[in-house]
């Protein structure tokens, strides 16, 4: 379980790593400040746990996150944010989750 988590992290994380700058340069400014503050878990992090999700025997996310994100997977997501914070977070990773799923 372990390694098979690591190996799926650096996978994803070696992603974002060219997909994320080149994403965020394609982006259209808004006219209107708004507020962007960095989250306390990166994208990869993200798209590994749902990603991890998938392959696992969990059909409910709520329960996985709480039982296994917050609770067996703590030393390899320290800086876990809270379940309803993290529904928060899904949408951000949609497209790149995407682009993932989707490179050969």
């Amino acid at each position: 379980m372990d390694t098979s988590l690591i190996g799926l992290f650096c996978i994803v994380d070696d992603f974002c790593q060219v997909f994320l700058p080149h994403w965020q340069a394609s982006l259209l400014e808004h006219q209107d400040k708004q507020r962007n503050k960095p989250s306390r878990m990166s994208t990869s992090e993200i798209m590994t746990i749902m990603i991890y999700f998938h392959q696992s025997h969990y059909r409910n996310f709520k329960h996985y996150y709480q039982r296994e994100v917050q609770g067996h997977l703590k030393k390899y997501f320290p800086k876990a944010v809270s379940y309803n914070r993290f529904v928060e977070l899904m949408p951000t990773i949609l497209l790149p989750l995407c682009f993932f799923i989707a490179a050969p």
